[in-house]
């Protein structure tokens, strides 16, 4: 860790330019083809590595430029997975049903996947570098199985290419690789029985730092009327923590902005660093510097200083490009804020 307090990172996703795919649309199909799509693709990676860099963002992403979907976008790339043969399955414990591709034999990563561009973003900013991936348990709750025949069996298959893909990325330059479970605010029973140690096998051997996300998913309307249904007071947190506390994972990357989550909920990660949410990406309001920072400061009641990175709470891949960046920019000053009142720089 550096000596500069409240590091600010994103969640994950960022906006796709109009030029790239359909504005404001979440997972929407590309607009060019071929090298022409390759093209745009690291023209928007760079735009967004700028536009993160003016807004004081300390540790950066290329924005999940260069995939569709925050899975998918490992899978499709996967072999052992049948993209013709869809499964109507409920997703998140059937907050949705989709259409998902099926697991038809025993899955394996028979080349790189990121690696091409992760080349391209660490070769364009000095600044730490962050990258997600699809954690084990949420790959298994997006994907139908129609040969491993259990959820860990097939989560633990998936870890292990996870694995593969995660160590060529940390050699290449990644300082922080994420994995993505939003699955682990769902199926909290699993997560203490084998999720963990399905992150475990994903993480094996990495010399990079390593997080987990858990949120409670992108601002749309499914997620938003599961919400709904919650209550006054959001803990599916409190049940997890304490194993997620016990593990071998660096940091953790929570929902706070906007939520229902008890902040005092996070006292209970007192081994982990915190990437606390401190803007809420399911509303189209500008949070001010002010209302980021006292979101930092509430944070600090339960957390040292020392281990508090300023994030968003999920990926912006819905909102638009203009909003996203004011949303950045709040991230940053609000952040810079706190460090002059904490005389931390």
């Amino acid at each position: 860790m550096t000596d500069k307090l409240f590091q600010t990172t994103v969640a994950g996703s960022l906006p796709k330019p109009a030029w790239l795919a359909e504005p404001e649309k979440l997972w929407a199909p590309w607009r060019l083809e071929g090298e022409a799509l390759d093209a745009a693709k690291r023209d928007a990676a760079l735009v967004w590595l700028k536009e993160q860099e003016a807004a004081g963002i300390d540790v950066v992403s290329n924005g999940e430029q260069f995939r569709v979907h925050f899975v998918h976008g490992f899978l499709e790339h996967v072999d052992g997975i049948d993209w013709q043969t869809k499964t109507k399955m409920g997703i998140r414990d059937n907050r949705y049903v989709v259409d998902v591709p099926t697991v038809t034999g025993p899955v394996s990563r028979p080349r790189s996947v990121h690696g091409e561009e992760v080349r391209f973003t660490r070769a364009h900013t000095d600044r730490k570098l962050k990258f997600t991936l699809p954690g084990p348990m949420t790959i298994c709750d997006t994907i139908a199985d129609a040969h491993y025949g259990s959820r860990p069996d097939m989560a633990m298959a998936f870890a292990e290419i996870l694995n593969d893909e995660a160590r060529e990325l940390a050699g290449l330059g990644v300082d922080l690789i994420q994995f993505d479970e939003p699955a682990f605010n769902v199926f909290m029973d699993d997560v203490k029985d084998w999720g963990i140690d399905a992150l475990h096998r994903a993480i094996e051997g990495l010399a990079c730092k390593t997080a987990v996300h858990i949120c409670y998913g992108y601002g749309i309307e499914a997620n938003l009327q599961w919400k709904k249904t919650l209550g006054s007071e959001w803990r599916q947190y409190e049940e997890i923590f304490p194993a997620i506390n016990d593990s071998q994972i660096d940091q953790v990357s929570l929902e706070c902005a906007g939520s229902h989550v008890p902040m005092s909920l996070i006292g209970l990660l007192k081994d982990k660093e915190i990437m606390v949410g401190v803007i809420d990406v399911a509303t189209l309001d500008v949070e001010t510097p002010e209302a980021v920072a006292g979101t930092i400061r509430e944070a600090m009641t339960y957390v040292d200083a020392e281990r508090i990175f300023p994030c968003t709470n999920c990926g912006m891949a819905p909102l638009s490009k203009a909003l996203a960046t004011l949303k950045l920019e709040a991230l940053g000053a609000g952040a810079d804020l706190m460090r002059r009142d904490l005389g931390g720089g």
